[in-house]
């Protein structure tokens, strides 16, 4: 199995392996993830279509919608494969005006786990996120009651793996004195690279690092250098960046989103892209 998974597979912890080129399923939303999506019947096709092509790392939230993107991939993809393992996180919930709102209250949190329970169709949840941090990034404060929150739903046998998202190295180490930490998901790429001491940190303990917005997300990477070195290798610029951070550590996963087949596919192409040292060497500059 795992010789066939996009990127390769990563395995943070027993049960658990991802392919590390994953799907972020944000995009499937209508405009500003809220709402249905544009083409229904085309977001359906793309859930189906990643799976096909062995991705085996979804991620996703009842939050993306909300509950619009969670039903899609029920109706996609249930009965889910064995292998397929959904990633969702809590922490928000959105206004009737589309607006992000925190929710961290330890009830909070656990009514959010129920309710990705429920649309998904599930029993347990493979891998809950713990969203901290401000829209702007991570934040400073004190996560353990938040935490604790869900490592009681572990214990009860309704998640089966926690993560954390937009948080720092010491809120990693906090959480990490609660339950074991097997992702971790923050701002990552080529231009935006603050967290490379996390990066490491994740590397050398076997923890997932999800880079979310791995292509710049709302303001898309441009960088003529990226794209010099796209011309060089024969691939898109988007290709070499997610490529670029597959070889930047052996535990990082990518969750490119999109809503589009041929987007997928184009992202999924990438997994296959090893980038030459020089090429490195020059992408490397982008972020100094």
């Amino acid at each position: 199995m795992s010789d066939n998974l996009p990127g390769g597979a990563l395995t943070p912890a027993d049960g658990l392996t991802l392919s590390r080129m994953g799907y972020g399923a944000m995009q499937l939303a209508g405009p500003h993830v809220f709402g249905p999506p544009r083409d229904r019947a085309q977001a359906l096709a793309v859930l189906r279509e990643a799976v096909d092509q062995g991705v085996r790392h979804i991620d996703t939230s009842d939050f993306y919608g909300p509950v619009v993107v969670n039903e899609l991939i029920r109706e996609a993809l249930h009965p889910y494969p064995e292998d397929l393992h959904l990633v969702t996180k809590v922490g928000a919930r959105r206004g009737d005006d589309a607006s992000w709102i925190p929710a961290l209250a330890p009830d909070e949190l656990k009514a959010q786990v129920h309710d990705n329970l429920r649309h998904l169709g599930l029993d347990a949840l493979d891998v809950v996120n713990l969203r901290v941090g401000v829209a702007e990034g991570t934040g400073d404060d004190p996560l353990s009651e938040q935490f604790g929150a869900l490592a009681e739903l572990r214990q009860q046998g309704l998640i089966r793996h926690l993560g954390l998202s937009n948080v720092t190295l010491a809120q990693l180490t906090e959480a990490q004195a609660i339950a074991p930490v097997v992702t971790v998901q923050n701002l990552y790429n080529l231009a935006n690279r603050q967290d490379d001491p996390l990066v490491d940190r994740c590397a050398a303990e076997n923890i997932a690092f999800a880079a979310f917005f791995p292509l710049g997300g709302f303001t898309p990477l441009q960088s003529d250098t990226l794209n010099a070195v796209a011309a060089r290798v024969g691939a898109s610029p988007q290709q070499v960046a997610l490529a670029w951070l597959l070889q930047r550590s052996p535990t990082m996963a990518l969750i490119p989103g999109t809503s589009t087949l041929a987007h997928l596919r184009e992202n999924l192409a990438a997994a296959d892209l090893t980038l030459p040292a020089d090429a490195i060497e020059d992408l490397n500059t982008i972020g100094d």
